[in-house]
Parts: C-alpha cells; sequence; structure tokens
C-alpha cells in the first residue's frame, strides 16, 4: 500500500490589476454625455448604421437630382417607346484583337410586330454608346440658381441617349424620372413628419402636463381620429382638391392631409412620456420656481426624451411616404407635371404594361429601398436611445 501524502495548500493567488486601458475605458464612458453614449451603442448597431447610410445617400440623390439624372426627365422620344433597359458593359473587342476597358451599353435595332402592334428591340453590337462621368448633357438649373448641363453619368456624345432603367410609353427615360421624383416623395416625408411633430408635441405634451378634463378630451379626439379608416379617409379629403389647383399647391395640400392624420401616434407617445416625467424633481424643482408651463415642457421635459422623439419620427417617415404613393396611383394625390413615385406608378396600373414593360415598376423598388433604409435606421436610432442598452 502506498502512504497519501497530505495536500499542500495552495499559495494564494494574487488578484489581478484591471489593465489601464479597461479602466481608462470605463472612466470614458462614465463620463461622457447622454449623446455619446447614443452614438456609441448606434455604431454597435449594423443594420442601423446601414439603414442611416442608406437614407444619407437616398437623401443626396433628392439633393442633386438635376445632376444625378441623365438628362431632362419630361424629354421624350416617338421612336424609344418602352424601350428595355441597356446593360452597362465594360469592354469592347480592340480591331487589332484583345479586349480594352471602355465603359458602354448597346444601342437597339427595332421593329414592329405587325400582329400585335408591339415593338420588338434587339441590341444591335455595332451600336457602341460610350459612358462616362461628368459628361455633357440636357442644361438644367441646380436647384433653381444655377445653370449647369453637366451629369454625373451618361452618354459621352450628347446627341445618344441612355436608358439605365428603360423608357415608358412616351420615350421618357424611367431613370431620370425615379431620380427627379426622389425630390417630392423624400420631402413630403419630412415635411409631413415635420407638421406630425409640431402638432404631436404640443398637443400630445398638454394632454400628459395638464391631465384632467384635458387629457380625457384630447385622448377622446385622438381614439376617433384612430378609428376612422384611414385610406377612405385620405381619398375624400384628397378627392376634395380642385383639379384645377396648381400642382404645387397640391404637394402642400397634400402634405397637410398627411400631417393633420398623421399626429395622433407620435401624441400618445409624447403623453405617456410626459405623465411618467411631471412628478420628477427636477420638472417639481422648475414648477416652484415660477418657471411657465411652455418653458417647462420645451426645456425640461422634451430634451429627456429626445432620442425617443428622434426613432418615432425616423419610422414615422415611410408610412408618409407610403401615404402620398398610394394617393398618387390612386390618381387623387399628386398629378401631373409633378413628378414622384406614386406618379410615376400610375404608368404600371394594369398587367398588361407590367408584362410588356416589367421595367416600369422601377419606382416601386425605389419605394422599397426607401422604406426599409428608415425602418432601419429608426430601429438603430430607438435601440441606441434605450437607457437600459449596453
Amino acid at each position: 500500500m502506498t502512504a497519501s501524502h497530505p495536500q499542500m495548500p495552495s499559495a494564494p493567488q494574487a488578484v489581478r490589476p484591471i489593465p489601464e486601458t479597461r479602466a481608462a475605458t470605463a472612466d470614458a464612458i462614465d463620463r461622457a454625455s447622454y449623446g455619446a453614449l447614443v452614438w456609441r451603442r448606434f455604431k454597435r448597431h449594423k443594420l442601423g448604421v446601414f439603414g442611416a447610410a442608406l437614407t444619407i445617400l437616398i437623401y443626396l440623390v433628392a439633393l442633386f437630382c438635376e445632376f444625378i439624372a441623365t438628362g431632362d426627365p419630361e424629354q421624350f422620344s416617338p421612336t424609344a417607346l418602352y424601350t428595355p433597359p441597356q446593360m452597362v458593359r465594360l469592354f469592347v473587342e480592340n480591331p487589332e484583337g484583345g479586349m480594352r476597358f471602355q465603359p458602354h451599353v448597346l444601342g437597339y435595332s427595332s421593329t414592329v410586330d405587325y400582329n400585335t402592334g408591339q415593338r420588338i428591340y434587339e441590341a444591335d453590337p455595332e451600336k457602341i454608346i460610350e459612358i462616362g462621368f461628368f459628361v455633357q448633357g440636357d442644361p438644367y438649373r441646380l436647384w433653381g440658381l444655377f445653370e449647369m448641363d453637366r451629369h454625373l453619368l451618361g452618354a459621352v456624345d450628347p446627341n445618344q441617349t441612355v436608358f439605365f432603367f428603360g423608357s415608358d410609353r412616351l420615350g421618357r427615360d424611367v431613370f431620370s424620372r425615379t431620380v427627379y421624383a426622389t425630390r417630392v416623395s423624400m420631402t413630403i416625408g419630412l415635411i409631413g413628419v415635420g407638421l406630425s411633430l409640431f402638432l404631436g408635441i404640443i398637443i400630445g405634451g398638454a394632454s400628459g402636463y395638464f391631465g384632467g378634463w384635458a387629457d380625457v378630451g384630447i385622448q377622446r379626439v385622438i381614439e376617433f381620429l384612430q378609428s376612422l379608416p384611414a385610406i377612405p379617409l385620405w381619398i375624400g379629403l384628397a378627392a376634395a382638391i380642385p383639379p384645377t389647383v396648381p400642382p404645387m399647391q397640391t404637394y402642400f395640400m397634400i402634405t397637410v392631409i398627411l400631417s393633420v392624420l398623421g399626429w395622433t401616434g407620435l401624441a400618445r407617445i409624447v403623453r405617456g412620456k410626459f405623465m411618467q416625467l411631471k412628478n420628477e424633481e427636477f420638472v417639481i424643482a422648475a414648477r416652484v420656481d415660477g418657471c411657465k408651463p411652455s418653458r417647462i415642457i420645451m426645456r425640461h421635459m422634451v430634451p429627456n426624451f429626445l432620442s425617443h422623439i428622434i426613432a418615432a419620427v425616423t419610422l414615422a417617415i415611410p408610412g408618409m411616404i407610403i401615404a402620398e404613393t398610394a394617393l398618387s396611383f390612386l390618381g387623387i394625390g399628386l398629378r401631373q407635371p409633378v413628378v414622384s413615385w406614386g406618379v410615376l406608378l400610375q404608368e404600371a396600373q394594369n398587367l398588361r404594361s407590367i408584362a410588356a414593360a416589367p421595367w416600369l415598376f422601377a419606382p416601386g423598388g425605389a419605394v422599397v429601398v426607401a422604406v426599409l433604409a428608415l425602418n432601419f435606421f429608426g430601429d438603430g436610432l430607438r435601440d441606441a436611445g434605450d437607457p437600459h442598452a449596453n
């Protein structure tokens, strides 16, 4: 038998000191402002960052639509009706042999099918249309101020036309019209949400701050508005606009209609936050100090949930865009010559048009991309503004 030896007690382990970098990071987080903490959490939200970048890109397109479009959106060509999209090619064959880099598209040779009355297009390898950046094209006035004729992308020869997204029934470039429509569709969401934000903070803030009969009355009005079916109500109000009203006035009227009906959700959010904050010590101290209710609301209470308001606004813009698109698609919203995504989708109202020219649904793809980008951006802001997030 082997004798068992008593186990020697292990030496106490030394406490591992916290690295200086981690301690410095923790100290920096403790001293960081609320905005810095929100930005730190937002950067970790991958979809939110992607949505923010895509949203910025879309608004840049809206801001510089004249420069980005390949030509005049109203220019038409009777010989280019329902032209299919032209695919960008990067290399051409050298006469001596081999390939050389030259971005281009192929022109089309067209024939008319007399049995169906449709024009049939076939790519012609002999018709090479060279494309490039910062090319000379149709003149325009950038923001209505600066006369220019340079375009970001287009045909090198100003006498040639490129249809990246094809053409419509009048031979107009769908790509240029979709780019121009970005300005109208995206700004109507911003203006509409801005008016809804103003009404939501004022009315919802009064409901949550004062309470009592004011809260009861405002909430009954909100419940009445939310109980109304949205689409029929939009149709009724939009149809009340006379067809003779100028396009710009129609634009602002549609914006006001969407805003008047879109403030109720934000007002509910603001009311809940105000009821939560109005009994906090800093609000009571401001009230005792003699501050007016308007100052308490705007200077002390609203900044405490500003991130939630920004997230709610970001998530409300897609609703405004979809509402305008639906009204214009039904023909009771914006009308020609105003160019918006909904107006362009009127070209794709029947299956025959979609079957013959599926590229007419390109503005619908723009709506999907914009709505997804804004939703991702809003989700990222909402999660970053959560005080319980890590």
